[in-house]
């Protein structure tokens, strides 16, 4: 009986590694790259290589990197790690690898062409230094030191010996401004690593950027995806995390993981000394006293949604209502009986207005001013994150980190290609939730190019809605919806849209989404640096508000800016529990005198 010739999944992705472990050790970049598919692969590399965060496309530009990094990496001992799989139906094999570095050990993903023994994508990334490790498993801190000692000094008085003196009379290394969710997860790697750190925080507690938001916010990514470095959730957390219930975790977080964590405290500036290579940072410390910080390194962690996009609305001072941007929204509870308009049609437009209705406004009305993709939290869990971050993918023994790997293997070249198949059967499965919904005028959209929820957010970080619930309150007439309009101007009591309809209005909330994380760095530091270092997001995808040409990365998050000394962290919490780690890595090298040399640095092309 004739059939396709067996495959060894195993035998040929030992064959293809020992092939590349031959190549590289004897610095033949041609031999390594053409193991590679000439013009559909990928190799994408988490400071492994690089110390950068980059993906090279296609036979020559692994050369390239190769040619310039392989003398300074000197890779070595490139084995299988755990046994590969194969898929018939794409012809494609899986592995996972690991391997070393001169300075650092690493691990990675390998898609090998079964009929060619070709690579098709490689993800390689840095796990640790090898000379500076974490502390944890069998060389985790005991704690106490047995024995009897004279003025003994116990874990307590360490910590307060810290608390006094760090920021006074012994220097961080790194301050971190914004401590959110990234901030505190990046703080918890630096300090398993060692490096001195401080997080400033204007709030008078961690977690109050979650605990000030409007009532009814939960996250709407699910726990499985949400893990903090170290220390998962529990168990028996809710899937969905109340807003006040993320707080206290990330206030007890902040504790359990002994973070040096300044709160009541705002950076009122930063300026970089290329002499010292030392920034200056101005610290107003509880509200009240001036601290001159000099660390190494800067991390701006202020967040995606840290810098409000504020529109001024011709007429805004004769409004006798309250207007504020969503950022800023105390809660439905405040406008009961009101007449209230939204400017905007994403996330916070939708939960805002389903707040409203839920706590008795008079009227709700959303203002929809372009197209926005919207996907049923329901279907999200059954499509998208089943097979990597829900209970199913944990009861089949797959971890957070490696949940992270498989999602980081994919080059954002080819993820629109992979996801678009997923959305096309969500758009089939939820085709009268669809068709109900465009039938009120909603203006809805699969992205650009049909690839779906996670593109749309890497290209832009904005343009979506997650739904669970208020799509039906558009459905049912419950809120009110114009479309393909937005506001031109406030009288006293209304608004005026750009078709001249007038709408009666209490209250007017500006959905209307953020600024560019380097605003922050023209606020804090100078407009020249945030130039300099250029937008940060986006893909240059050359789609809608993500500008060509095309990068290939996000443009500066969690790696090397065109500013020394200056970085940027953020993301959603899966983001900025994978990549924290990277940065983290990165820090820890510069401290303690790692050469680095940084391959790939990119061009800026866009300001803001």
């Amino acid at each position: 009986m004739n059939g396709s010739p067996k495959v060894d999944p195993d035998a040929l992705v030992d064959a293809w590694l020992a092939r590349l472990d031959s190549s590289l050790a004897s610095g033949d970049a041609s031999a390594a790259a053409n193991l590679f598919e000439e013009s559909t692969s990928f190799w994408r590399d988490l400071i492994a290589f690089t110390w950068n965060i980059v993906t090279v496309e296609g036979r020559s530009q692994i050369h390239a990197m190769l040619q310039s990094t392989l003398e300074s990496v000197a890779p070595k001992g490139w084995v299988r790690n755990g046994t590969a799989s194969y898929s018939a139906d794409s012809g494609v094999i899986e592995a996972w690898i690991k391997f070393e570095t001169r300075d650092a050990v690493c691990t990675g993903h390998l898609r090998l062409v079964a009929t060619t023994s070709l690579c098709r994508t490689l993800l390689t990334a840095m796990e640790g230094l090898k000379d500076f490790p974490e502390k944890k498993g069998h060389t985790r801190p005991k704690g106490v030191t047995h024995g009897v000692i004279r003025h003994r000094a116990s874990w307590l008085d360490g910590r307060k010996e810290e608390e006094r003196t760090l920021g006074s009379t012994v220097q961080p290394y790194c301050v971190i401004v914004g401590g959110g969710q990234a901030g505190i997860g990046l703080a918890a790697r630096l300090r398993q690593l060692g490096v001195p750190c401080i997080v400033v925080e204007k709030n008078p507690r961690p977690g109050d950027s979650w605990r000030s938001r409007y009532k009814s916010l939960c996250l709407h990514d699910p726990v499985w995806y949400d893990h903090l470095p170290y220390l998962p959730f529990p168990e028996n957390w809710p899937i969905f995390t109340p807003k006040d219930k993320m707080g206290d975790w990330l206030e007890a977080y902040t504790k359990i993981m002994e973070i040096n964590y300044w709160t009541s405290s705002e950076c009122l500036g930063a300026r970089f000394d290329p002499q010292s290579g030392e920034w200056e940072v101005k610290i107003l410390r509880d509200g009240s006293k001036e601290v001159t910080l000099r660390p190494k390194q800067l991390i701006l962690a202020t967040g995606m949604s840290g810098f409000p996009n504020v529109p001024r609305i011709p007429g805004q001072e004769e409004f006798v209502g309250d207007l504020h941007h969503s950022s800023k929204h105390p809660g439905g509870e405040a406008y009961k009986g009101k007449r209230a308009v939204i400017l905007g049609s994403n996330n916070s437009a939708h939960d805002i207005a389903a707040d409203l209705w839920e706590n008795g406004a008079a009227e709700v009305t959303m203002i929809q001013r372009s197209s926005t993709h919207v996907v049923r939290s329901e279907s999200l869990l059954q499509f998208v994150m089943k097979n990597t971050y829900s209970e199913s993918a944990v009861e089949s023994g797959l971890t957070t980190d490696k949940a992270d790997m498989i999602f980081a293997s994919v080059p954002y070249k080819i993820m629109g290609d992979v996801n678009r198949p997923t959305y096309d059967a969500i758009r089939a499965h939820d085709k009268d939730f669809y068709a109900a919904l465009t039938k009120t005028g909603f203006m809805l959209d699969f992205g650009d190019d049909d690839s779906g929820l996670f593109m749309k957010y890497l290209r832009r970080g904005s343009g979506y809605y997650i739904d669970v619930g208020a799509s039906q309150l558009l459905i049912d007439g419950e809120i009110k919806l114009r479309s393909g309009v937005t506001i031109a101007s406030l009288k006293p009591s209304s608004v005026v849209l750009s078709d001249g309809t007038e709408i009666a209005a209490d209250v007017v909330i500006l959905a209307t989404g953020y600024g560019s994380m380097n605003q922050w760095a023209a606020k804090l530091i100078s407009q020249e640096v945030a130039d300099r270092v250029g937008k940060c997001w986006g893909l240059g995808s050359n789609t809608r508000k993500d500008p060509g040409p095309w990068e290939g990365e996000l443009r500066n998050m969690w790696k090397p800016t065109a500013q020394e000394g200056l970085w940027f962290h953020g993301g959603n919490l899966h983001q900025a529990r994978h990549y924290s780690l990277y940065l983290a890595l990165q820090l820890k090298a510069r401290m303690e005198g790692i050469t680095t040399p940084v391959y790939g640095m990119p061009k800026v092309h866009h300001l803001s």
